[in-house]
């Protein structure tokens, strides 16, 4: 879900891009332009695709997902991930540039992961009836928005961050929406399969925890560089200026 392309792509990935490859991206691109080019003609914004986006995930992650209806909750999930290639196609038809843009889209991801992991919580909490993967989900609830943002804490005060990390948004969402997708399948009769969704918590927390770690050595790393290399500076401009000083 977003504005437009070229700010986009510098933004945190989206489910979307997660989900399809370089290939399949062009694909769809290509079927949902005319799409696109609909919208654009009945007046509707960029903005609104990436609203009614949003509001698609999270209702199809709490509707269903508390309810422990995975395969269908996914199902919803998956055909409103599609307006994340929609409002970028949109932006390009218009040559829209826009930061607004690029905060919305980054600021309803956020959103996005909220409800999808907080509907695991909510199931957990009742009818899944474990205590312990409610906690699991909740914690990876809380680390993918620690984890986006020291990315972003760090960029704002000067610091490249040039780590990506073990697990970032893009691995987290597909790994646990497809681990949901086929647990959904144990209603239809699929025996076990219900074990994928708690394998995938497990795997999405440590590897949320990892990333953090990775992000915050990171960031101390850079910091002692950048203030080391300008103290250095300092130390190199000084003689000159006290060399200025002396010959007045």
């Amino acid at each position: 879900m977003g504005q437009p392309e070229a700010i986009r792509a510098a933004a945190t990935p989206t489910v979307g891009k997660a989900m399809l490859n370089k290939y399949a991206r062009a694909f769809f691109t290509r079927v949902l332009t005319p799409f696109a080019a609909f919208l654009i003609r009945r007046g509707v914004s960029p903005d609104a695709v990436t609203l009614v986006g949003t509001a698609g995930v999270v209702a199809g992650a709490l509707v269903f997902y508390p309810r422990g209806e995975f395969f269908w909750g996914t199902i919803v999930i998956t055909l409103f991930v599609f307006s994340d290639l929609v409002d970028g196609n949109m932006a390009r038809q218009l040559g829209r540039s826009s930061r607004w843009g690029a905060f919305l889209d980054s600021t309803l991801d956020r959103v996005a992961d909220s409800a999808i992991f907080g509907g695991f919580a909510l199931w957990y909490a009742g009818g899944g009836d474990d205590n312990i993967l409610c906690a699991v989900s909740i914690f990876c609830l809380a680390s993918g928005q620690v984890v986006s943002y020291t990315k972003a804490r760090g960029e704002s005060i000067g610091l490249p961050v040039a780590v990506n990390g073990l697990v970032e948004r893009a691995e987290r969402l597909v790994v646990s929406l497809v681990a949901a997708g086929f647990a959904g399948l144990h209603k239809f009769g699929v025996p076990g399969i219900q074990y994928l969704l708690p394998v995938a918590l497990w795997i999405v927390a440590v590897g949320s925890l990892v990333t953090l770690i990775q992000r915050v050595v990171t960031v101390r790393r850079e910091s002692a560089e950048a203030e080391a290399a300008a103290a250095a500076q300092s130390t190199a401009d000084r003689p000159e200026t006290e060399g200025h000083e002396a010959a007045k």
